[in-house]
Parts: structure tokens; sequence; C-alpha cells
């Protein structure tokens, strides 16, 4: 796996080609008790539309939280399909194997 600085390739091209939606899923399934505030550094968004984005994957099924004491635990829905008619067919565990 090549490894870079996530800020300077965006610094460097302006975009990447993964959503940020598809990011922070990333950063809770490599640490389902991470806390939003490192998910929103590691992606490099604020932490407020880190919240909104679990919020939307909370709502659409993708992703459940589970309270853990003071932290939350989140479990990835990795068999839902992605949801563009291009990627028909494709679930979360089809695309997040290639990543992880």
């Amino acid at each position: 796996m090549i490894s870079h600085n996530i800020d300077s390739l965006k610094s460097a091209n302006g975009w990447t080609f993964l959503t940020n939606h598809t990011h922070v899923l990333v950063c809770l399934l490599r640490n389902p008790e991470t806390r939003l505030r490192d998910v929103a550094i590691q992606v490099g968004i604020t932490e407020r539309a880190v919240q909104r984005i679990v919020a939307e994957l909370e709502q659409a099924e993708v992703i459940t939280r589970e309270k853990d004491g003071r932290r939350n635990r989140y479990t990835i829905n990795t068999q839902t399909p992605l949801r563009h008619p291009l990627e028909q067919g494709v679930t979360l565990e089809e695309l997040l194997s290639k990543i992880l």
C-alpha cells in the first residue's frame, strides 16, 4: 500500500478519487472507537462536517453507533450496496476491501 501525506496530495491536485463519506468510513473501519475529532483531522475536513456525514450514514443505515462508556463504537454495514447507478451490484465490502 502506498502511503502519502493527504495534505500534500490535496493541495497539489485539489481533489481525490474518493468522497469524504468514503474517507470517513475508512477511518471508522480502521478504528471503530475513534473520536470524530480525530476522523476530521485524518480526512482533512471540519469536525462538524464529519458529524453531518456520520448522521447521513446512520440515517441510511450504513453505520450504527453504540455507546461504550463515554465513547461511541461504530459498526459498518459492509453489505450496503453502493448508491450510484454506475456502481450497481457493488457493495461497500468490495470497495473497501481494496482500500484496507
